[in-house]
Order: C-alpha cells, then sequence, then structure tokens
C-alpha cells in the first residue's frame, strides 16, 4: 500500500482553542472548579479550628505544676546603714534562693526593709571608698535588733548578719482536733 500523506496542520489549528467555546462546552467544569475552591476553604478553616481548639484544651487540661517545692515563707528584714558619704552596700533580698543584692555609691543614710527566705542568713556588707571615713550597718529581724557593725577608714568593710529559723513546710492534711481519733 502506499504511503498516504496527512496534511500538515495549518497554524489556526495549532492555536489555544477559544475559551468562549469551552465554557460553553463544559459547564460543569467551572462548577467542579468552584467546588474544589470551597473544600479548600473548608479545609484550611477546619486546620485553623482544630488548631485553636488544640491550643485551648492544652491551656485548660495542663495541670502540671510548675513547682515540686512549695513557696518558702519569708521574713521582714530591716538593713540600715548610717553614716556620711557614700558605700558599697550588698545585702540578701527576696527570693527563691535569697540572692545578695549589690548597690554601689549608695548616699548615706540608707535603710531598706525586704523580705528574706526563712532558713536563709540576712546579711549586709557595707564597703567604704578611697576617702574612707565612718559608716555603722544594723540589722532587724522582725523590727528586733540583731546586730550592728562599724567600718572606719579608706576602704574599710563591715558586715552584719543575724539568723532566721528554717521553713516548716506543712501539708494540707488537718489533724484531728484533741480527743478524736
Amino acid at each position: 500500500m502506499p504511503p498516504t500523506e496527512e496534511p500538515e496542520p495549518s497554524a489556526a489549528d495549532c492555536s489555544a482553542p477559544d475559551p468562549a467555546s469551552l465554557e460553553a462546552e463544559s459547564p460543569q467544569s467551572e462548577s467542579a472548579a468552584g467546588r474544589r475552591v470551597d473544600r479548600r476553604g473548608i479545609a484550611v478553616g477546619a486546620l485553623l479550628l482544630a488548631a485553636c481548639a488544640g491550643l485551648v484544651l492544652y491551656g485548660v487540661l495542663d495541670t502540671e505544676e510548675q513547682s515540686a517545692e512549695p513557696k518558702r515563707p519569708t521574713a521582714a528584714v530591716t538593713y540600715e546603714v548610717t553614716g556620711e558619704g557614700t558605700a558599697d552596700v550588698t545585702y540578701q533580698a527576696r527570693s527563691e534562693s535569697g540572692t545578695a543584692v549589690v548597690a554601689r555609691r549608695v548616699s548615706l543614710p540608707w535603710k531598706k526593709t525586704v523580705r528574706v527566705p526563712l532558713g536563709k542568713p540576712p546579711i549586709v556588707t557595707i564597703t567604704l571608698d578611697a576617702k574612707g571615713g565612718r559608716a555603722r550597718c544594723a540589722l532587724a529581724v522582725g523590727g528586733r535588733h540583731v546586730q550592728t557593725a562599724t567600718a572606719y577608714g579608706s576602704y574599710g568593710r563591715a558586715t552584719c548578719q543575724g539568723e532566721l529559723p528554717a521553713p516548716e513546710y506543712t501539708t494540707d492534711a488537718v489533724a484531728p482536733a484533741q480527743g478524736e481519733s
């Protein structure tokens, strides 16, 4: 059989189809594409809703305690430094660990009342500058005088320290009244 020649496609045959003719041919394809967009929107909305609900439930159901140890009770401690000029003052202030606070070149007289954790010794240290002079530190626990010390001379130092009772941790259990068992 002799080979048959097929006519070469013309430029009109290779052009893109007319969009109007496609819309007329497939009205269902437009609604299917519209549904697909709607489904994507619903899926994104559902995903966001699930994420928000998860965060809310995490916050509500998060019952893990922040600290295994109960808060430590504290006592009121008053530190006082008298004298003239300036001094560096180091004292123990309120924190669970009872860490020291350093106040540099404070003008004298100086006084501060803080809460110190029970079981941590309250302490105040004064250091004079190169000019020297004379300064006195005093320590009071719960309004009761505990100790006084004096620093004098160039770079003079003095320390006042006291004792606080050890903390007593109580349980939530109620002890029976006397005579009950």
